[in-house]
């Protein structure tokens, strides 16, 4: 049994439509029940959503991943979001296991958006008090909020789910680019592994192909650390450059599964052995032999729990 929320202070969970099995499970873990909410859709696609209690003095957190279809989850939160604050409730936590425009949170290039910052403009304006989201694409994206943001980390989980279902004694842990080796090498540290890195210098160009590692993979079970895994060509052509350098096996772990477009056949038919993903972002009937789900919902339960009880959330961190 992990921590449980003071039954005596006022607390509403409530879930979006974006990963509801998610959210029944972070309920559980603090022990209470997902709130009553109904969500429809007028016949020209607008949304409606009633709450069907009452948070009068509540603290109400709100779980939605920004995933696919991720403008209208952002919508979803952003109507409810407005209807709890003209109730009487306490407070407006909102709970992002998977932030959506991340990946716009700089202007790389002229004339370009800083999506990832509208998005935190258009949550407060809402009337959030609190963010509580999970392995951000960019760190700097806290920065971008007026409001509290605790910006949890997947990889103790990760790395200990690994450590109990696989083989690890000659492991190496792999970035996937320069951009990710603090990443890999964090993870590294905590299953006691050394690092490579696959040599791209041009990762957003999907059409690239690196051919050459720092470091040794062969005759190595190969680990990818990444953030996230969005169609899985990335992912692949890692696959085929790290067995190619003579990698016996490779794993991809990740936070986020979005797994969009053929990213499931593309990672069906390559030469990865598992992904190892949490359940960030619903996979749903996405999910093939080669994908194994690690559930997030303990570390944000304790999250949850120790904010609404005014304890520190840094032990979460360490």
């Amino acid at each position: 049994m992990g921590e449980r929320v003071d039954k005596n202070k006022h607390i509403k969970i409530f879930s979006l439509s974006s990963n509801r099995p998610l959210a029944e499970k972070i309920a559980k873990a603090c022990g209470v029940e997902l709130g009553k909410a109904t969500i429809n859709r007028f016949s020209d696609g607008e949304i409606q959503i009633k709450i069907d209690e009452s948070i009068r003095g509540d603290s109400v957190y709100i779980i939605q991943s920004l995933s696919d279809p991720i403008n209208t989850n952002i919508m979803e939160l952003l109507i409810i979001i407005d209807a709890v604050r003209r109730t009487s409730a306490k407070s407006i936590n909102v709970v992002i296991p998977y932030y959506g425009y991340a990946r716009y949170s700089a202007k790389k290039r002229e004339r370009k958006p800083i999506a990832a910052k509208l998005l935190a403009r258009l949550l407060e304006t809402a009337g959030i008090d609190r963010v509580l989201t999970l392995d951000l694409h960019a760190a700097q994206i806290q920065g971008f909020f007026n409001k509290p943001v605790d910006n949890l980390k997947a990889d103790k989980l990760m790395a200990s789910h690994m450590k109990k279902n696989y083989n690890l004694e000659n492991a190496v842990v792999v970035s996937p680019d320069h951009g990710g080796v603090a990443r890999a090498r964090g993870f590294a540290g905590l299953i006691d592994a050394p690092i490579a890195i696959i040599d791209n210098r041009d990762p957003e160009n999907e059409k690239h192909m690196p051919t050459s590692i720092i470091g040794d993979v062969k005759g190595k079970t190969a680990i990818v650390v990444d953030d996230m895994i969005d169609t899985g060509k990335r992912a692949v052509k890692a696959s085929d450059v790290l067995t190619k350098q003579g990698a016996d096996e490779v794993y991809l772990v990740t936070t986020h599964g979005i797994f969009a477009g053929d990213s499931i056949k593309n990672i069906d038919n390559s030469s990865i052995k598992k992904v190892i993903v949490s359940d960030s972002v619903y996979i749903g009937d996405k999910k093939i032999d080669k994908i194994d789900v690690v559930s997030v919902a303990e570390l944000i339960g304790k999250a949850i729990t120790r904010i609404h009880n005014n304890e520190p959330v840094g032990k979460l961190f360490r």
